[in-house]
């Protein structure tokens, strides 16, 4: 009955990972972005999981929330870069030589969200082996179906020639177009009232699609 707001969220266990290595007025804001961002990650991590076993159950409406959550998450990390942005790269060379090797693109979680995601490269799995916890998480959704690959599983189930070369694969390489899961999605959208749940996740994938890939971008653009 005594717990506070700070005790409830740790806040001073959150407070105190935040370790500049200079003086520099600007590393403040510079690991306060990446903190941020990585929380984001994981909590995008957690409604990607949610998701996709939704869709394996066929409960699409909790999985459609999920999904709305996510682009809402990659909007709130995109408008982040905008905060980084009052940093010069003056500013920024003032520390970055302290910072040694590091990269955004080592983060292990956005490598999650990739592989989860179905951008699929075994060779992002690279940067992760000095790590084998983190290298065998990654490498368990760098073989996992994407959330493509079970929302296609799910076409297949309710009555789509969806091929089995299509579903039953491996994993780990990324999707391939293919002329029957374009026929599908075809139908559903000609006939969106008949298959409205179907629509509708595929325009949950678009959204989502759409999002990530902005993201991305500033995300290369920025690290």
């Amino acid at each position: 009955g005594q717990m506070t707001y700070g005790d409830y969220l740790q806040l001073k266990t959150l407070f105190a990972a935040k370790k500049p290595l200079t003086d520099k007025h600007d590393e403040h804001l510079f690991i306060i972005i990446h903190h941020v961002h990585e929380l984001w990650l994981n909590l995008m991590a957690h409604e990607l999981e949610s998701a996709v076993a939704n869709i394996d159950r066929d409960q699409l409406p909790p999985a459609f929330k999920s999904m709305a959550r996510m682009t809402r998450i990659l909007e709130q990390m995109i408008r982040a870069w905008d905060v980084l942005s009052t940093m010069t790269p003056s500013d920024y060379l003032e520390f970055r030589s302290s910072l040694g090797q590091s990269s955004g693109f080592q983060s292990f979680q956005y490598r999650m969200v990739e592989f989860r995601l179905g951008a699929k490269d075994p060779k992002m799995l690279l940067p992760h082996r000095h790590d084998a916890e983190i290298y065998e998480r990654l490498k368990q959704a760098l073989d996992a179906p994407s959330l493509y690959d079970v929302s296609l599983m799910l076409l297949k189930r309710r009555g789509f020639a969806i091929p089995d070369s299509v579903v039953k694969r491996d994993f780990s390489i990324r999707h391939v177009p293919n002329d029957a899961v374009r026929d599908a999605w075809l139908t559903i959208y000609r006939d969106s009232k008949k298959y409205f749940d179907l629509y509708e996740l595929a325009e949950e994938l678009v959204d989502l699609e759409d999002w990530f890939q902005q993201w991305r971008f500033r995300h290369m653009k920025t690290v």
